[in-house]
């Protein structure tokens, strides 16, 4: 079995691990070795998938108690953390290697460029000139502590395999020692620090290191996820929109309010995913089976649209219902909820009767479905569960259990909502552990 030796190792090839790699090797300019092994064939594949394929970067929230309030689970940890990096902070890294964000409406922020790619050239390129050493196909199955400090990794059987991913940056990795990283094929690596950044949890293989060491995994579940329903008034209406509605699960304390799209197989949109988020454990011990309930005009209460339905009837009382749409709400939507409240197609607003009133009014408030199931949602792929927090050190992201242990991203019990907040997580916790594995190579080199 060959053994190579490295100062740090990255484990997991994504945002927070190819963050804490470059903070790391810029800090020691030099001065250590610093090499990511990805398990898959591309670095920075959910980089490249994220926002559509544009890459929702962070979200313009700068002030740090108000940005930790964006995550379920871990904004409490986060708070000190984002004092230390933020969304502020991420804009001038990226700004200060050539690319510019941009903000939109919703506060997400994205290149300029609208292109993922802009992110990962990016990133591929300040790891090459920071001097981090890379390696895709290469997993690590096992983790063990060495009896003269740091750690022992074995490696998987595809790491005698690599292949580095074909980028731009890719092909300007030049010197004679990547070259010879690249095509070599050890079984083990020791290293001093390391640091796991594997992302969710989903994979058994995630955890399982960071279990070898002393953790303890909190259970993993899906956190931004779709709803399953199977509802007549949605049929048909796949790419409908609504800008602002109220939704809420039946029964618990659990309450959201933002855009709704509905999809072939039921709601989406980020109302919907930051109910999942908030929700993850509940819904998840609920099999995903539920009854959601949905507020389409969030700022009017029954009360509320009985007025307002009234005030339409005195304006435009020759009007059928049908044709005249309370709240601004899309036509085909209002169509579906008035033959819900038993109301013909030529009822006028006039000759509306009081029962029908109130269904409408009912329909328009208070709209329940039936939750069948779950879909991941696009490349929202993300979980709560992880690495317990209060093993972790979040002013280093320093294992409390185990020394020359670090974290950095989702293998965290972090999530956050919809809206670049897990793109933040990432930066964040790969910088701060990036500067602290430098700080401790520095300090043995004294």
């Amino acid at each position: 079995m060959s053994v190579k030796t490295r100062d740090v190792v990255i484990v997991g090839g994504g945002a927070a691990g190819f963050f804490g790699a470059i903070t790391c090797a810029e800090a020691l300019a030099g001065r250590g070795l610093v090499t990511v092994l990805e398990r898959g064939p591309q670095f920075l594949q959910k980089v490249k998938i994220s926002g559509g394929g544009r890459c929702n970067v962070t979200h313009s929230c700068f002030e740090p108690k108000e940005l930790a309030k964006r995550y379920p689970r871990g904004g409490p940890a986060l708070i000190g953390a984002f004092h230390r990096f933020q969304a502020t902070d991420t804009v001038r890294w990226f700004e200060a290697r050539g690319v510019a964000l941009k903000t939109e409406l919703d506060g997400r922020m994205f290149p300029t460029t609208d292109q993922s790619q802009t992110v990962i050239n990016c990133l591929m390129e300040a790891a090459r000139k920071a001097g981090v050493q890379v390696r895709t196909n290469c997993g690590v199955d096992q983790v063990q502590r060495r009896a003269e400090g740091g750690f022992r990794l074995g490696l998987s059987a595809g790491a005698s395999n690599p292949s580095p991913q074909p980028t731009p940056a890719m092909g300007a990795w030049k010197s004679d020692h990547n070259k010879r990283l690249l095509t070599s094929s050890p079984r083990s690596l020791d290293c001093d620090a390391l640091l796991l950044a594997t992302g969710g949890c989903r994979a058994a293989v995630a955890g399982s290191l960071a279990a070898a060491l002393g953790h303890t995994i909190e259970p993993p579940v899906p956190s931004l996820f779709t709803f399953h329903i199977a509802d007549q008034r949605l049929e048909g209406l796949s790419g409908l929109a609504v800008e602002r509605a109220t939704v809420s699960v039946v029964g618990v304390k659990l309450k959201e309010t933002g855009p709704v799209l509905v999809t072939h197989w039921g709601l989406s949109g980020p109302g919907i995913l930051r109910l999942s988020a908030w929700g993850a454990r509940e819904l998840a011990a609920f099999d995903y089976k539920f009854f959601l309930r949905v507020n389409w005009l969030p700022d009017h209460n029954f009360d509320m649209v009985i007025a307002l339905a009234q005030a339409q009837r005195e304006l435009t009382g020759a009007k059928r219902v049908l044709n005249a749409p309370l709240g601004g709400l899309p036509s085909r939507l209002w169509e579906r909820l008035v033959k819900t409240a038993g109301i013909t197609e030529q009822t006028q607003w006039a000759g509306l009767a009081k029962p029908q009133l109130h269904a409408l009014a009912r329909q328009l408030t208070e709209s329940e479905f039936a939750v069948t199931g779950k879909s991941l949602n696009k490349d929202e792929f993300v979980t709560c569960g992880g690495v317990r927090l209060d093993e972790v050190d979040f002013k280093t992201m320093a294992s409390r259990v185990c020394p020359g242990l670090y974290f950095a991203g989702e293998l965290l019990d972090i999530d956050g909502i919809t809206g670049g907040y897990n793109f933040q997580a990432a930066w964040t916790t790969g910088w701060l552990a990036g500067n602290a594995m430098a700080e401790r190579l520095a300090a043995k080199q004294v």
